[in-house]
């Protein structure tokens, strides 16, 4: 979702350096067919108001033990406490990459929590009701070394309702346009890990989401033992709902030192 410009590389945009804050650092992790520009329409200037060190990071959306790593290699980066932040596939990685010590909380806006051995599409697939798989179109790739796959891009005349039903217009034709393709294969690959297992977690849950089943939502805080914040919202909770992603960082935060 290209909306605003995201300084540098994959991981910029600090309010300030983290090893010298009292605060967490706040690391937002970005879902399917968007980018981190999804997290400039209130989330990041929500958070630096509040004082907290962001990090944004970019997600590859190439593999689920392939993003995960490459958001290990930005937690290695950052010195004290962390709280991982996800929209959409970003929380299959947030669980896979959550368990390194420094992260203390994750929260997941819109976003499956797949268990250990459970994939993306598990999450979609267990429970009736999601409109995902039909609402996508499987575009062949091949890479310079004869691989080939296939990508994941949602069809422009079902975005609205998929993804973005009380987004502005003017706003919804950006995101068609500028839809980051994931790899099917991402959404295929199954964690061998789950860091909400064994630490705190706080699930932000769209009422109007056709993505995810309402009753997936449920059976996952319900085992995770999350947090649940209930919102008459899209999929695209931190464009519609900022706000209450911040609010719900606050919450986390002041959880995680008590």
């Amino acid at each position: 979702m290209m909306a605003t410009k995201v300084e540098n590389q994959d991981n910029l945009t600090r309010h300030s350096d983290s090893s010298k804050s009292t605060k967490p650092t706040i690391v937002l992790v970005h879902g399917a067919v968007e980018d981190s520009s999804l997290w400039t329409h209130g989330v990041i200037q929500g958070l630096q108001r509040e004082g907290f060190p962001i990090r944004v990071f970019s997600n590859p959306l190439r593999g689920l033990a392939h993003d995960a790593a490459y958001l290990k290699s930005l937690l290695d980066t950052i010195a004290g406490s962390v709280i991982l932040v996800s929209h959409a596939y970003g929380g299959a990685v947030i669980s896979q990459g959550g368990d390194d010590p420094k992260v203390k909380g994750l929260i997941y806006a819109g976003s499956p929590m797949p268990g250990a051995g459970e994939s993306t599409n598990d999450c979609l697939d267990r429970f009736p009701g999601g409109d995902f798989a039909s609402s996508v179109d499987l575009i062949p790739y091949t890479l310079p070394d004869g691989t080939a796959g296939l990508n994941v891009l949602v069809q422009a005349d079902k975005y609205s309702y998929l993804l973005a039903a009380d987004v502005p217009e003017s706003l919804l034709a950006l995101m068609i346009a500028t839809q980051r393709p994931i790899a099917l294969a991402a959404l295929q690959e199954p964690l061998t890990s789950a860091a909400w297992m064994s630490k705190p977690s706080w699930q932000i849950r769209p009422l109007l989401d056709p993505v995810i089943p309402q009753e997936e939502f449920k059976f996952e805080a319900e085992r995770a033992h999350s947090t649940v914040i209930e919102l008459n919202s899209s999929h695209a909770i931190p464009i519609t709902f900022p706000e209450v992603v911040v609010d719900v960082v606050k919450q986390a935060a002041q959880a995680i030192t008590i």
